[in-house]
């Protein structure tokens, strides 16, 4: 079991090698990433990403849900904030779900899964939480419909049992 002590030696041997140093709080790539917390798909890792290239934002399957969208609306903010206007509009913002995905197992909690996506018990069907390009698609769709035009949007799928990424929506640029 890793204590808070192997982090913190971690760390330190992060913070000698200065690779943090300089960088800046707009992700370089121009990339966020809406990913699952399973341990074994960290988006950084899965996707080979330096540190500073994406802002990688994680929940229970990668789900865009009204928090996930909160949580863009003060991303948003804080570039405003930062930058003084929009953000660059070639930004690209990528759902990541995954294969064995444990959102899959919530489907005999029919109650929590709606409390989730904040939906009535009669649309849960639509989030398609068992069908995982369906899922992605719909999450997609949810990002086209609420992001600013001109930024991109697309969808991938991890496949767990062999390391590869499939892009299920190719990147597309959302019209106004």
């Amino acid at each position: 079991m890793i204590n808070t002590d192997e982090p913190a030696d971690r760390n330190a041997r992060f913070a000698d090698g200065g690779s943090f140093a300089g960088r800046k709080l707009m992700p370089t790539g121009g990339l966020t990433v809406i990913g699952c917390v399973d341990p074994r798909v960290d988006p950084t890792a899965v996707l080979g990403l330096e540190l500073g290239e994406a802002a990688v934002i994680r929940n229970v399957g990668g789900r865009v849900t009204p928090a996930t969208l909160a949580t863009l609306d003060m991303l948003a903010r804080v570039v405003r904030a930062r930058t003084g206007g929009p953000g660059p509009r070639d930004n690209h913002y990528a759902v990541l779900h995954h294969t064995d995905c444990g959102i899959t197992d919530l489907t005999a909690f029919p109650d929590l899964l709606t409390d989730y996506f904040d939906v009535p018990a009669i649309d849960l069907a639509a989030k398609a939480v068992t069908d995982l390009v369906a899922a992605v698609r719909v999450d997609v769709e949810i990002l086209g419909r609420t992001l600013r035009a001109g930024v991109f949007v697309s969808g991938l799928v991890y496949d767990v049992a062999t390391g590869l990424v499939d892009i299920v929506v190719p990147p597309a640029r959302v019209e106004a």
